[in-house]
């Protein structure tokens, strides 16, 4: 009897205890549950995978993380620099005066002077025009303001420079082959009769022959065709070279 008891006894106690197991199965929030791989998901944590509660706001989905901050947009490449000319490049040189027509050398010329029509009044030479001939066989140029020198005893290694002032603006004439261009040259003028006199107080001075240089284009020595060149002060006022015929 005693053995019979103690067997019921044990089984009773199994009851009891399997009962209190299932009424601790059955109560909320006691404990993790199985996740079927032998991890437990912490009590309280949300599966991604759970429904949303109805009426809240739907979280925004995202595959790739966090969102980062978008920076500044990045600029394309760049176009390659274009080969069009620069427009503030400056405009190309224009072309010389007479454009490739070269300068007429001292051999391409003939020199030749004459005691001018209009003169100071006096008894000197007072102005002459000297002519210039293009003898070559081609069209060349003559340009600027003359040097003048008186050569003593008509001999040009022994000139004597004058001091010249220039007068009226300068420009590149083109002569062609015969063609013709001058220069005046106005003296300070004798006065008086026989040797005559100069208003400054010098002496006049008399050249046989004068030397005329003009830029480019050599020295010419011309002599007057009726008499020799009579001045005061060794000063001269001298035109440009023009193709204009003075007086």
């Amino acid at each position: 009897m005693r053995y019979v008891n103690g067997m019921r006894g044990s089984a009773v106690a199994v009851v009891v205890a399997s009962a209190a197991l299932a009424v601790a199965g059955c109560q909320p929030g006691g404990g993790g549950a199985d996740t079927g791989d032998g991890g437990v998901t912490p009590s309280g944590a949300v599966s991604s995978a759970a429904s949303p509660t109805p009426g809240a706001p739907k979280p925004a989905s995202s595959t790739s993380g966090p969102s980062t901050p978008s920076g500044p947009s990045t600029p394309s490449a760049s176009r390659p620099a274009s080969s069009a000319p620069d427009s503030s490049a400056p405009p190309s040189p224009a072309p010389a005066p007479g454009g490739s027509t070269a300068t007429c050398s001292a051999g391409s010329l003939k020199a030749t002077a004459r005691q001018a029509a209009v003169r100071p009044a006096g008894t000197g030479t007072g102005a002459a025009v000297v002519e210039f001939t293009n003898v070559s066989g081609r069209t060349c140029v003559l340009k600027g303001h003359p040097t003048v020198a008186g050569a003593g005893n008509g001999s040009p290694e022994m000139n004597v420079p004058l001091t010249v002032k220039p007068t009226g603006a300068a420009a590149p004439v083109t002569v062609a082959p015969g063609g013709k261009a001058w220069v005046k040259l106005t003296f300070v003028q004798v006065q008086g009769e026989a040797d005559g006199y100069c208003v400054s107080g010098s002496a006049p001075v008399v050249y046989p022959t004068m030397v005329v240089r003009l830029p480019g284009s050599g020295a010419h020595q011309v002599a007057l065709d009726d008499g020799q060149f009579a001045e005061c002060d060794d000063t001269v006022t001298v035109t440009a070279v023009s193709v204009v015929r003075p007086s």
